[in-house]
């Protein structure tokens, strides 16, 4: 049994949680996250921790995002929206059981104090992963293979602060891309 609650958008997706792993969780019940979910969030991650894992699109990151406003140092799983896709619907309802146990093993905790990354901008750019023709298929890429998730290049390097990811994980990730 996983020992942290995992935190999802509602009961397709505990479903599909469950037919993955034996783990407890809590339901946001949408984007519109109400005071005595977020309570709940914060008194579970006291007591067991917490993992998010919200869909990978627009709605799932506001939910990430407003989770780790309210209730900072949560660990976080990303699943690739490809394999959250059925008949043109993402979500984590979707996921094969493998792809739920794989994105639960690559959990990133985020660190409220970010402090300076140790991944520049100048590596974003070296690497294509910004101001290039294929920066989002690149930063998709690398997001999916570090464990952080799909975003924007400002969110991206951002992301690399919170999860401390390290100069040596960036640059194994990029290693696997064509040369910008």
């Amino acid at each position: 049994m996983i020992q942290e609650i995992i935190v999802v958008e509602g009961k397709d997706d505990t479903a599909a949680i469950k037919r993955a792993v034996k783990a407890d969780t809590i339901e946001t019940g949408g984007s519109a996250i109400g005071k005595d979910v977020l309570r709940r969030i914060a008194l579970a991650k006291e007591r067991r921790g917490v993992i998010v894992f919200t869909d990978p699109d627009h709605a799932g990151e506001r939910i990430r995002k407003i989770i780790s406003a309210k209730v900072p140092g949560c660990k976080h799983a990303f699943l690739p929206q490809e394999l959250a896709e059925h008949k043109g619907d993402i979500g984590v309802e979707n996921a094969s059981p493998e792809a739920i146990r794989r994105a639960l093993d690559t959990v990133r905790t985020e660190y409220a104090d970010i402090g300076e990354a140790e991944v520049t901008w100048t590596d974003l750019m070296d690497a294509g992963l910004l101001v290039h023709p294929d920066a989002a298929a690149r930063r998709l890429a690398v997001g999916n293979t570090l464990g952080i998730g799909y975003c924007n290049g400002k969110q991206f390097h951002r992301r690399c602060a919170a999860f401390r990811i390290t100069r040596e994980e960036f640059a194994s990730a990029v290693a696997l891309l064509s040369p910008p």
